[in-house]
């Protein structure tokens, strides 16, 4: 686990009276989205009246031939349903550990996504699952983790 701009691997979050901490959790429905569920709900501080969560899933699109030639409401059905898939039972997994998310879904590229979501709509953390390939993997293969971090301007907790 790390959070950018961290000294140290732990998690404090900081609290200021009266204010909200937004909280983006990125999610993708793999093990590594359930691993940093377990992690979420297994530490107090991730808990209280001053955080409010966002769950957000990114679906990479379609391209442009596809799109094109299946129509706009045949591809916004894909998307909502594809989307469907992952929120809906992060949110009740949420909602079970009384935490009250609001879900939310996008298309475009996912790390990138991710980063403008979080810096536009005022986030002070985005909390995502990593899979914790060596670097030189993620070299070759990139990783959302990576542009994530490449592209965030608020900390990002990674839990692997």
């Amino acid at each position: 686990m790390s959070v950018k701009g961290a000294a140290s691997p732990g998690v404090k979050l900081a609290f200021y009276p009266g204010k909200t901490m937004k909280i983006l959790l990125a999610v993708d429905g793999s093990i590594y989205t359930k691993k940093m569920l377990a992690y979420l709900t297994s530490h107090d501080e991730f808990f209280g009246s001053t955080i409010k969560y966002t769950v957000l899933t990114v679906q990479s699109p379609l391209p442009p031939r596809v799109r094109g030639a299946v129509g706009k409401d045949i591809v916004g059905n894909y998307y909502s349903e594809e989307s469907g898939k992952v929120l809906n039972p992060v949110c009740k997994f949420l909602r079970r550990h009384d935490i009250d998310p609001t879900p939310m879904s996008k298309v475009g590229p996912v790390g990138e996504t991710i980063a403008r979501t979080a810096d536009t709509g005022h986030y002070d953390m985005v909390v995502m699952g990593s899979h914790g390939h060596g670097a030189l993997k993620s070299l070759v293969m990139g990783s959302v983790a990576a542009r994530v971090l490449a592209n965030c301007k608020v900390p990002v907790l990674l839990v692997r």
